[in-house]
Order: C-alpha cells, then sequence, then structure tokens
C-alpha cells in the first residue's frame, strides 16, 4: 500500500510538469507592434522645484503635443522646459521614450507655451 501511494504522489509531481511541456509547444512570437493611443488632453497640477505648476498636455496629431505650464515668470524658460518635458514623458510617451521639443518655448499671457514628441 505504501508503493501505491508513493507511485500516485510522484504521478502528481509530473502532471505540472508534462502541461508546461505541452504550452511550450504552442508558444507563438509576434513581431507585430501596435502605436500607442495619443493621450487625451489633459491639464495636472506639477510639484516642481518647490512649487506647485499647472501642466497641460493636449494630443495634435501625428505623436504631437501642444504642452504649456503656468505659474513660472518670463525669465524661468528653462525650468519651465524640465517641467513640461519630464511631464509629457511622465503622462504621454511609453516606456524608455522621452520628449523631444520641436519649437522654442514661447512666453505669452502668462504661460509657457511650446510642443513636443516621444522620441
Amino acid at each position: 500500500m505504501m508503493m501505491r501511494a508513493s507511485t500516485f504522489l510522484l504521478c502528481l509531481a509530473a502532471l505540472p510538469l508534462a502541461a508546461c511541456n505541452e504550452q511550450a509547444k504552442s508558444v507563438r512570437i509576434s513581431a507585430e507592434k501596435t502605436t500607442p493611443a495619443p493621450v487625451a488632453a489633459r491639464s495636472e497640477p506639477v510639484f516642481f522645484n518647490g512649487k506647485t505648476y499647472q501642466f497641460e498636455l493636449a494630443p495634435k496629431g501625428s505623436g504631437s503635443y501642444d504642452l504649456a505650464v503656468a505659474g513660472m515668470s518670463s525669465k524661468q524658460e528653462k525650468d519651465a522646459v524640465q517641467l513640461a518635458t519630464s511631464s509629457m514623458r511622465y503622462f504621454a510617451c511609453p516606456d524608455g521614450k522621452t520628449a523631444r521639443l520641436e519649437n522654442k518655448p514661447a512666453y505669452a499671457a502668462g504661460k509657457w507655451k511650446m510642443a513636443a514628441s516621444c522620441a
């Protein structure tokens, strides 16, 4: 009787291995990559360098986005670019991508405005 119990346990232990082996035969590899859908327009408060600023992101087609940063002065272009590109990377770019500016930032009506895409 002891022999039958150990044989049963041995068969029971081998069952998951057999199932894994069958699954391995049906593995398919696909090289298809889909382009992620553009992110919807959004407006988010972003904490940056000790203050909270308003960041706006709006898709404009073909993978480009209009960006705006409110709450900074006209002398903070470098900070606005850093905030906008890092925020865009977080909200819109797929893993491993970064935001790349498409034009020179412009300060108008209390906002830094620029366009960028994921690179």
